[in-house]
Formats: structure tokens, sequence, C-alpha cells
């Protein structure tokens, strides 16, 4: 309802000034108010966006959550949209995952009483890009302003992590036993899944969104499955 008086006042002075209504006399204490003269920037502004007869729009902003990431949105349609976000996924929710991985890159040369053993990692890059198509419909019967959308895309990841190990050629013998540190370099790739909100009845040119996606490894891991989402604002023009 915010953004339905402005909508209204542009609208009344938008009539007030049309030449069927100046043939009206105006009564000498009306004739002392001007007419609001509002152009077209604010009124994009300060009434609601993506009008179905403007389209196509675009958008820019951020994402917080996993990943944290900057977004674009390109509207061809009102009911098609093709997003795409790059930044750094939230490392402290894969340290199980990260951890189980180094079982994986203990050599197997040891022999005897040698040992490695984990003592912590740090996920030193985590870096991720994807691209996404949308399906988008109304969803104003909860909320006037709100939309729906779901769709799919793709999604690559690039981490390089660093494991702190100990060494031990004797557990028997502390003096056989050393600390020691090695990183390993993982790119991957997976189709990912979405669904999510977007709302954008402001009185400025944005839109909100919160989503949820699956995504799914198909080449260091296969059969790997995670939850990711976040919540995100764009600048709609």
């Amino acid at each position: 309802m915010r953004g339905l008086k402005p909508c209204l006042a542009m609208a009344i002075g938008i009539l007030l000034t049309l030449p069927g209504f100046g043939q009206v006399k105006k009564s000498v204490r009306s004739a002392k108010f001007k007419v609001p003269v509002v152009n077209a920037h604010k009124a994009r502004i300060v009434c609601p966006i993506f009008e179905e007869s403007q389209y196509p729009y675009q958008a820019v902003g951020f994402k917080l959550g996993d990943p944290v990431a900057l977004t674009y949105k390109f509207y061809p349609s009102k009911h098609w949209a093709f997003a795409a976000d790059g930044g750094k996924a939230a490392s402290g929710l894969y340290n199980r995952y990260y951890r189980n991985l180094f079982s994986g890159y203990i050599p197997d040369t040891l022999g005897g009483q040698q040992t490695i053993k984990y003592l912590t990692h740090t996920a030193k890059m985590d870096w991720f890009a994807e691209a996404k198509f949308l399906y988008q419909w109304d969803a104003e019967k909860i909320s006037k302003g709100l939309q729906m959308y779901a769709g799919a895309g793709w999604q690559w990841r690039s981490t390089t992590i660093q494991y702190d190990y100990l060494y031990e050629h004797d557990p028997r013998s502390v003096a056989d036993s050393k600390f020691g540190k090695f990183k390993e370099s993982r790119f991957t790739y997976g189709p990912v899944a979405v669904v999510g909100f977007e709302y954008a009845y402001f009185q400025l040119p944005l839109s909100a969104f919160i989503e949820m996606e699956w995504f799914t490894d198909m080449l260091l891991d296969p059969g790997y499955s995670r939850f990711q989402g976040g919540v995100g604002l764009r600048y709609v023009f």
C-alpha cells in the first residue's frame, strides 16, 4: 500500500493536465494550487517496477549466504529470466566434507609403522560461478509485488585447500614425528536446480529475493550433492 499512494497522486496529476480537464473553470480557491508535474524518470521510481509493457529489464546486486556473490539478472519477458552469479562459497559450511577428503590425498607408499594424521585444514580459495535460466510467475495473492521462480543451470567451483598433518615414522618414538602441510587444488562442476521468491514493490527500483539451490557434483565427486542458498538485493534498470 505504501507504493500505491504516490502512484494515485501521479495518475490524478496527469488526468488534471489533459485538455478535457483544462476546460473546466476553476474556482478562486482552487486556482491557487498548482498541478504536480511528474517526469518519466521519477514515475518509474515511485511506482512499482516490472511493468509488462516495459520489458526487458536488467538488474545487478549482491547475494549473502552460500555463496556470498555478485549477481546479475536479465528479464527479457514477464515470465522468463537469466541469472549469473559469481563469488565465494561459505567454506565453513564444508568443513566436514573437506576433512573427509584428506584420506584420499594420503600417499599409498607408506609402509611399516608410518602414518600421516590429519590435524587441520584451511580453504585458501573457494570460488564459484553459475548461470541459471528461470521461469517466474506472480504470487500477488500472497503479497503485492511478489513473484515466485524456479529454474536450472550449471555451476563451476574452484577450491584450494591447505592441510596440516603429523607424520610419524614410528608411533612409539616422538623423535620420529614431524609436522607438515600440503595444498590441493580442486576444480569441479555440475548442474544446479533453484527455487525462490522475488519481491519488487519498493519506492526505489529494487528487488529483494530469497532462493534455495541444489548442487550435484559431476566431475570430482560424482553423486555428491548439497543445498545452497541465500538472500539478496538487486538494482533494477
